[in-house]
């Protein structure tokens, strides 16, 4: 009986440990902590330095205002789903936008549509494709935009429905992390740092090559059974190890809250262009449901080349 127990004790304790090498760290942040991989310790990273850059980071949103001022060329991919994973609308095109005297517009290069993926007047069905075209797509001559990142990016004050819906949208993806003030039950929820948010996590920092690029891996897995806590279930993001700028990013969000939830997955990945940050690679599986609005499962993929 009792070397049944020092095995059953033996069996949980090697499962405990298992896939922790016995050279890797843990720092306290807060009240949680973080385990830092055997290679990372290596490095003799600053930590409290390199999180607080995490926490600060601007340089994932400034590449999508980068292509603001920037011509590419653009594949975009986007299938709308009925419930059983059919193909319900598609949209597949090549645009190129180009630059000229502090302005910008696009041309739709080909086009092929499929199902009621526009209306009689040619605008979109779905909020997830209206979401797209708001992000990738440009109608006319729009000028006098910049890259400088604000404090005050995003803003509810003079929004509602549809419109309002679509900026809560923009704060959640290029902000996945920060406490995002006016998404109703939610805000209090997003600021992974924070002491009440941060506990619900297991946080980690790897090193690993990305597309050439040697990295910090920062990941954040929500811990299981506290799902309900958190809105960003898992996160993880390369930097660079010289200026810590994001290289790459996939998040999972999710959310329930009765008249409204949805689940979302995105991936991103960074490329450089004359010394710009610039997504070249977006892939995004969400299901949507809004109060009033039917349920929308959307996949789409944007393909960015070409800078100029």
């Amino acid at each position: 009986m009792r070397s049944i127990l020092i095995l059953f004790i033996f069996l949980i304790n090697f499962f405990l440990c298992y896939g922790q090498s016995a050279n890797d760290s843990a720092v306290q942040f807060g009240k949680n902590y973080i385990t830092l991989k055997e290679v990372v310790v290596d490095t003799k990273l600053n930590v409290p330095a390199f999180i607080q850059k995490v926490k600060t980071d601007t340089s994932f949103y400034k590449a999508f205002k980068n292509l603001r001022i920037l011509g590419y060329s653009a594949i975009n991919d986007i299938r709308m789903l009925n419930k059983s994973g059919g193909l319900s609308a598609s949209l597949h095109s090549k645009t190129k936008q180009e630059t000229s005297n502090g302005c910008r517009s696009m041309k739709v290069l080909e086009e092929q549509t499929s199902g009621d993926m526009y209306d009689k007047n040619l605008n979109f069905n779905y909020y997830t494709a209206q979401l797209y075209a708001s992000l990738f797509f440009t109608k006319g001559n729009v000028c006098g935009e910049t890259n400088i990142v604000g404090i005050n990016e995003f803003s509810l004050s003079d929004k509602s429905g549809i419109e309002k819906h679509k900026e809560q949208l923009k704060m959640l993806f290029f902000n996945p992390g920060k406490r995002i003030a006016g998404l109703p039950f939610m805000s209090n929820k997003t600021a992974l740092f924070d002491d009440d948010v941060a506990e619900n996590y297991d946080m980690e920092i790897d090193m690993d090559v990305f597309n050439g690029n040697s990295c910090y891996v920062f990941r954040q897995k929500v811990k299981q059974g506290r799902e309900d806590n958190v809105i960003v279930d898992e996160m993880t993001t390369w930097f660079n190890d010289s200026a810590f700028d994001v290289v790459a990013r996939n998040y999972s969000l999710a959310y329930n809250a009765g008249v409204y939830d949805f689940k979302v997955n995105m991936e991103v990945q960074m490329t450089k262009y004359n010394g710009f940050t610039v997504p070249n690679l977006i892939r995004y599986n969400g299901d949507w449901k809004l109060l009033f609005k039917k349920r929308e499962r959307g996949v789409f993929t944007a393909t960015l080349s070409n800078f100029e």
